[in-house]
């Protein structure tokens, strides 16, 4: 395979498991499973394929993709203003997303057994969602990351909508209309940036915007204030998708009313698309105007980090505690992109790839837990250590690798942001250790009550992790205590994103 096409294959493979879906009927559920299933192993195996050739020597612009697309008018004087193009492209950070999401997709794409009903539209719509979130990471043009945006927005709305629990059609529409209003911001935005710049291309918005265009032509230039109006713009689009404190209430009705192997693309990947934005489009573009808000950002970070710990120590239902874990722990990013050093911005890409692997083992086992019981509430779940030890097990180095603990993954990211926030800024950084703290509470309160807890006679009876089910949770814990013990295999990774941003910020 020619590998100036290999992303366009990784982006839309998964469109060849939604057409073999097509031809076969609806009451096939095993046939339907294992296509649904299989059909995500063709972008994981491509994106492994893209890794193995970055690590034999290609360069990042090997995979660059350029067609012409469409145009708006003809301005003969400016040769090629608002051009739109067909740009797809790699950069560490990137790269390292879209393996998440490629091995997350085949992890939830097993969790997906336990799925009831309808089958061949809920996998026609789960591979649906897996061509968005790769098309966002991969996208090299503002016009057509939106449309993979969006993309990803439809499919989710139905997949809470119909496969989820007792008030999934209230968190359906709630997510619709948040995450709506977002993509509106965002749209604005770009529509803005191509008025004034004449394009939509990236990497030269990015050139334009840091006052390094040279002779680059723009339409009209941008003053102060209209930068500084729309990095805040991107803030608020990126930070319902993150979400920021106090955007965050429709996130939680999705994490607690979504199907489990959809909430582990949701905490896993999609949230991470805000972290991506503010990386990529807030920090990238607007490198000036971001260093005047990186207190108000640490200070927001701090906000999620405690809100989200003190608030998950009295959830009742453990789907709420992971909910609320998963805003606090959002807090770790914020801290480390408002530290505005390299340790800092190393700490929150850290977290992000690290919480994705571990909201997704936690959110997993909730998944093979309600399978057992039909329960997530934590008074009910005592005594699972004595009858499901294996997955009694892992939820607690789970909860080990969330918490922080030395030789996992959570440690190295919440370690590298405190460490940046601490050089900066080290009264907000006293203060957001609190949260690291609380984290230990409410975590270790929850899962000591669910395995070591008072036992409920009615589920003494269930069955321990089994089969197919081992697979997904010895995964996810090898990345996580892979990260932890060799941080390397991310940081070689995502080095050359980092240095760019800091030579941007003057760092």
């Amino acid at each position: 395979m020619n590998h100036s096409y290999l992303l366009s294959w990784l982006v839309f493979s998964p469109l060849l498991g939604i057409i073999a879906l097509l031809f076969i009927p609806r009451n096939k559920e095993h046939l339907v499973k294992r296509v649904g299933f299989l059909a995500t192993l063709i972008p994981l195996a491509l994106a492994i394929r893209v890794y193995s050739q970055i690590q034999s020597g290609k360069a990042y612009t090997d995979f660059a993709q350029v067609h012409d697309w469409f145009q708006f008018g003809h301005f003969p004087m400016l040769e090629g203003a608002f051009a739109v193009r067909y740009e797809l492209g790699l950069s560490g950070l990137s790269l390292a997303m879209i393996l998440l999401t490629a091995l997350l997709s085949s992890l939830a794409a097993i969790a997906s057994i336990y799925i009831k009903h309808e089958w061949k539209g809920y996998f026609m719509l789960f591979l649906l969602l897996e061509v968005g979130m790769l098309g966002v990471f991969a996208a090299e043009n503002l016009v057509l990351f939106f449309i993979f945006f969006e993309i990803t927005l439809i499919p989710m709305f139905f997949l809470i909508g119909k496969w989820g629990f007792f008030e999934r059609e209230k968190a359906a529409y709630t997510f619709l209309l948040y995450n709506g209003l977002g993509s509106a911001v965002l749209l604005i935005v770009i529509v803005t940036l191509l008025a004034r710049t004449g394009t939509s291309n990236i990497a030269l918005l990015t050139e334009i915007l840091n006052r390094g265009a040279g002779d680059v032509q723009t339409i009209a230039p941008l003053s102060e204030s209209a930068r500084f109006g729309l990095l805040i713009a991107l803030l608020v689009a990126f930070g319902i998708k993150l979400p920021i404190f106090p955007l965050h209430t429709w996130m939680l009705q999705v994490h607690v009313q979504a199907p489990p192997s959809i909430v582990m693309l949701h905490s896993g990947v999609l949230l991470k698309i805000g972290a991506f934005g503010f990386i990529r489009f807030g920090l990238g573009m607007f490198p000036q105007e971001f260093q005047k808000i990186a207190g108000i950002l640490v200070v927001l970070g701090i906000i999620n980090l405690l809100y989200g710990a003190f608030l998950a120590f009295i959830q009742p239902d453990f789907k709420k505690v992971l909910a609320y874990s998963s805003v606090s722990h959002m807090g770790i990013v914020l801290i480390g992109l408002g530290s505005l050093n390299e340790a800092g911005l190393q700490g929150a890409i850290f977290q992000v790839v690290s919480h994705g692997f571990i909201s997704a083992l936690l959110f997993f086992l909730v998944g093979v837990f309600y399978e057992r019981v039909n329960t997530s509430t934590i008074s009910r779940l005592g005594g699972l250590a004595k009858t499901m030890p294996l997955a009694s097990g892992f939820l607690l180095a789970g909860t080990m690798a969330s918490l922080g603990l030395p030789g996992m993954s959570g440690f190295i990211s919440e370690f590298m942001a405190f460490l940046g926030l601490f050089k900066v800024m080290p009264f907000l950084a006293a203060v957001g250790t609190l949260g690291i703290i609380m984290t230990a509470v409410y975590l270790l309160r929850a899962v000591l009550n669910m395995t070591f807890g008072k036992s409920n006679p009615v589920y003494e009876g269930a069955k321990d992790l089994k089969g197919i089910e081992a697979l997904p949770v010895a995964i996810l814990l090898g990345f996580i205590i892979l990260i932890g013990v060799y941080p390397a295999v991310l940081t070689e990774l995502i080095q050359t994103s980092i240095q760019s941003i800091a030579l941007g910020i003057g760092g």
